[in-house]
């Protein structure tokens, strides 16, 4: 599919390097349209300490199919700022957070892309950005407040605003997967730390968990794959999440630093972000998985390219059906809080205690649970607000504690096997 943007004038003509011949064979070479993000500045990591990405502006430019030797053009004019394009199931319509004046906040965007009319669909005083279509004509957002970017989805009229997070801290929606979770990233410990790291949410806000245990390294920018597999960076390399596997399996890649958000194209090749190292800009690259070298597909002197989208379609993710219920609360089991991938506790906790956070971020004591004899324990919890559990022996002393926080949505029936025993049990 082609993209046609309407020709406007540019106040400044734009410096960029074009390489012909940019993937070793034809057939690598992606058959549809390319949209990127192109700043004289990007921090890929800026809005989760509730900063700018792009500090000095930012323009969504089309690649188009085939003929690198082309200029890419903008995807859409009148706009001090665009970025964040996400393309609808059917490739007919485009996702964006923008911004009308320079003084503007970012606010969600969707342009169809036959006749190229717009509509305003998120507009708050704060700001939004990173728009991901969900299936049932919804969208997935992060909507900024004084607390940091909180998740949020809605219907694409804008209509039905749904808070899918509730932390005192930053969430951002980086993918939607095939199933139908929402992919985000958040510092690790999940509403305490500076780490980042992906967690995984329904698309009502139910059922939050870290997508793999094996924390430690910093890990953003993750994308599905076709196999099903997650890609993601942690800056410097390349890892992966594999269904198979409880922790994450590294990928051989050229040496470089990646800004994350890959895409995949229809032969299999990635489209990735990368620079030489801080002080140089990002360039697109073309990249087969084993291949020894990237293919350079655009560069621009003064400017960094992020974020590519390929203008395609693809398949719809399953929709999930909420179970969730209008209570104030919500109901939590245990089978064995003794186990974890921690070890084992040798002491049989006689209590669980529950914390929440007040509006100034202290930790509050709400109360606390028996744990019987086998390890389990129900607890029934107050709903949509920051909680912790923390074991206490018979004296009342602590022998294990969450670090960080999550939450529960009204009306939530949720159980695990343990304390941390990982997702993938």
């Amino acid at each position: 599919m082609r993209v046609i943007a309407r020709v406007m004038t540019i106040a400044a003509p734009f410096a960029l390097v074009l390489v012909c011949g940019f993937a070793p064979e034809p057939a690598q070479r992606p058959a549809a349209d390319i949209i990127v993000t192109a700043a004289p500045a990007y921090e890929p990591l800026a809005a989760l300490r509730g900063e700018e990405r792009f500090p000095n502006g930012a323009q969504l430019l089309v690649i188009h199919a085939g003929k690198p030797e082309s200029k890419p053009e903008p995807l859409v004019t009148g706009f001090a700022a665009t970025a964040d394009a996400n393309i609808s199931f059917d490739a007919k319509t485009v996702l964006f957070a923008g911004k009308k004046a320079a003084g503007d906040p970012w606010q969600i965007w969707e342009l169809t892309l036959a006749d190229h009319s717009l509509r305003k669909i998120i507009a708050n005083a704060n700001g939004a950005i990173r728009p991901l279509y969900l299936p049932g004509g919804r969208l997935v957002y992060a909507h900024r407040t004084d607390k940091g970017y909180r998740l949020e989805a809605a219907q694409l009229d804008g209509s039905e605003v749904q808070s899918l997070s509730f932390l005192q801290a930053s969430a951002l929606p980086a993918s939607v997967l095939k199933d139908g979770r929402i992919l985000f990233e958040a510092g690790f410990p999940l509403g305490s730390g500076a780490t980042p790291e992906l967690f995984l949410v329904y698309s009502d806000g139910s059922g939050v968990e870290s997508y793999r245990c094996d924390h430690g390294n910093a890990r953003w920018g993750g994308t599905q794959l076709a196999s099903g597999d997650v890609v993601f960076t942690h800056g410097a390399t390349l890892a992966k999440f594999t269904s198979s596997l409880a922790a994450e399996e590294r990928i051989v890649a050229p040496r470089a630093e990646y800004a994350g958000a890959i895409a995949e194209t229809a032969t299999g090749a990635w489209l990735v972000s990368v620079r030489s190292g801080a002080g140089t800009h990002y360039t697109l690259k073309l990249w087969k998985p084993g291949a020894a070298a990237l293919q350079t597909l655009l560069a621009k002197s003064d400017e960094d390219i992020v974020e590519p989208v390929l203008v395609a379609a693809h398949t719809t993710p399953k929709r999930h059906p909420s179970g969730l219920h209008d209570w104030s609360y919500a109901n939590l089991l245990a089978l064995d809080s003794r186990l974890s991938r921690d070890g084992d506790l040798r002491v049989a906790p006689a209590s669980v205690r529950l914390e929440t956070q007040d509006a100034q971020g202290r930790t509050v004591i709400t109360g606390t649970a028996p744990v019987e004899a086998d390890g389990s324990f129900f607890a029934k919890v107050p709903a949509e607000q920051p909680i912790r559990f923390v074991l206490l022996d018979e004296k009342g002393a602590v022998l294990r504690q969450e670090h960080g926080w999550f939450w529960i949505r009204r009306g939530e029936q949720r159980y695990c096997v343990g304390c941390h025993t990982g997702p993938e049990r």
